[in-house]
């Protein structure tokens, strides 16, 4: 069964209510169809599959999960069902969780685990967050090099079932420092009676609990290990950061990366699409209404801007003519640079230590679509003042000239406007387009009305 059958039979037990079917199909089915149906399902039905699992198997589909996933999914359980969940992840995996939990649920869950799982999660959360420390595991398998490969792998085996992963064992003195490494396959093949210090690799690169955990994971990755040691500040072995979680953190820096290089943070953003989306109307109202009152505004100043040219709207009808085509195509690249500028950003294509870069391009493209537009503008204004009024041959310049003008403005105006709005901490996706527009307009009008009564002030005074 692929994981759209499984989804979709899924719906159909919890519809029928058959739920000893539905854990049949649950646990006979592959883990990852298992994981990939559960994240489709509501929060109601996610906690009914869930806890038709089995025990093994709920714990390795809720480590898969993400934060938001597993904490929705927390809220479905009973209390003692969370606790006991909770208590049964690996340290670093409960701490990445306990992290995005409000912090009296974090503490309650603390306080219930074991004491043994509440010291080991205690010792990652005493360390800085996003730092080696904070995401290593302290569970992981260390030899003293005086033994024989015989006791090593007899320790091995002893220490598997508890351990995050075997394939790589440390080798430390007496006093826990870091001395040496040596892989599974090496200690299996070796004679039983040799020496672990004869047959390990000494190894020069290790991390300390403070290093960041990017640097970690990149380092992990160009070393080609499945974990790396993490020291402490007297070099003792506390702890290893593994693939899996190198893996994690190096999906959430890309992303962090690529939204911090606008500015913006993935939390905020988060948060402010949950609002605009899911939130009450009262929300919703306070985010978009106040922006939409400054279009209102805008709307009465361009209005007051048109009746201060009454005189060479009287004079010159035509110039009225062609006032909705400077106002839609400036409002054309204005939305088309403030789109350019959201994507790049969330794309990582504009980073916010070379904006101005960025920006002096954007305007170049600007201004060249807007001299293409304005020669094609002022030609047809041009012909149409010469077959629909009397010809008016430098009303066209007039409306080429202001198409430039405007579209280089608007262009302008959609990279810096979505900017400063990102530097001020404010909502950009409702702010970006009424701000754009409400200065385009009133600007539009007076660079037109200006290049109306350079070019064809004879004819109105």
């Amino acid at each position: 069964m692929n994981k759209e059958n499984l989804y979709d039979s899924i719906m159909e037990y919890l519809n029928r209510k058959d739920i000893n079917g539905l854990k049949q199909i649950l646990n006979d089915a592959n883990e990852v169809d298992v994981l990939d149906s559960i994240q489709k399902l509501s929060a109601k039905d996610q906690g009914i599959v869930y806890r038709l699992l089995s025990k093994d198997r709920a714990l390795d589909v809720f480590e898969q999960l993400d934060t938001d996933d597993q904490q929705n999914l927390l809220r479905s359980l009973t209390d003692e069902m969370a606790i006991e969940l909770v208590n049964e992840l690996a340290p670093d995996d409960r701490v990445k969780l306990l992290d995005e939990l409000p912090a009296t649920v974090a503490k309650k869950m603390l306080s219930a685990l074991t004491p043994n799982e509440r010291e080991m999660t205690n010792l990652l959360m005493g360390y800085e967050v996003q730092t080696a420390g904070r995401i290593m595991t302290p569970e992981f398998v260390h030899l003293h090099k005086g033994i024989t490969a015989a006791e090593a792998l007899e320790k091995v085996k002893i220490d598997a079932v508890e351990k995050e992963t075997i394939y790589t064992i440390y080798i430390t003195d007496e006093k826990k420092k870091l001395e040496g490494v040596i892989s599974l396959r090496d200690l299996l093949i070796a004679k039983p009676d040799v020496l672990v210090e004869s047959i390990m690799e000494t190894i020069a690169t290790s991390v300390s609990t403070g290093t960041d955990q990017e640097e970690v994971a990149r380092l992990l990755q160009k070393m080609d290990w499945l974990a790396i040691p993490v020291v402490d500040k007297e070099s003792r072995l506390v702890g290893i950061v593994t693939i899996d979680d190198a893996i994690d953190v190096l999906e959430d820096e890309a992303t962090e990366d690529i939204l911090t290089s606008g500015g913006i943070f993935a939390s905020k953003e988060a948060n402010r699409s949950e609002t605009l989306i899911n939130g009450n109307l009262w929300a919703i109202w306070k985010v978009r209404l106040p922006f939409l009152f400054i279009t209102i505004i805008a709307g009465m100043l361009a209005a007051v801007v048109i009746e201060g040219f009454e005189e060479v709207l009287e004079s010159v009808v035509a110039v009225a003519f062609f006032i909705p085509l400077i106002m839609d195509m400036g409002g054309n690249v204005g939305t088309q640079s403030s789109t350019v500028f959201a994507r790049g950003v969330v794309l990582g294509h504009i980073n916010m230590k070379n904006f101005f870069r960025h920006f002096i391009k954007e305007v170049g493209v600007g201004l060249s679509l807007g001299l293409v537009s304005g020669i094609i503008s002022g030609i047809i204004a041009s012909t149409m003042s010469a077959i629909f009024w009397e010809s008016i041959p430098m009303l066209g310049v007039a409306v080429g000239l202001a198409v430039a003008a405007t579209m280089t403005l608007a262009a302008l105006l959609g990279f810096l406007v979505p900017f400063v709005l990102v530097k001020l901490n404010i909502d950009q996706a409702a702010g970006s387009a009424p701000i754009i527009t409400s200065i385009k307009d009133i600007s539009g009008l007076l660079i037109y009305f200006a290049f109306v009564a350079m070019f064809l002030g004879y004819l109105i005074y």
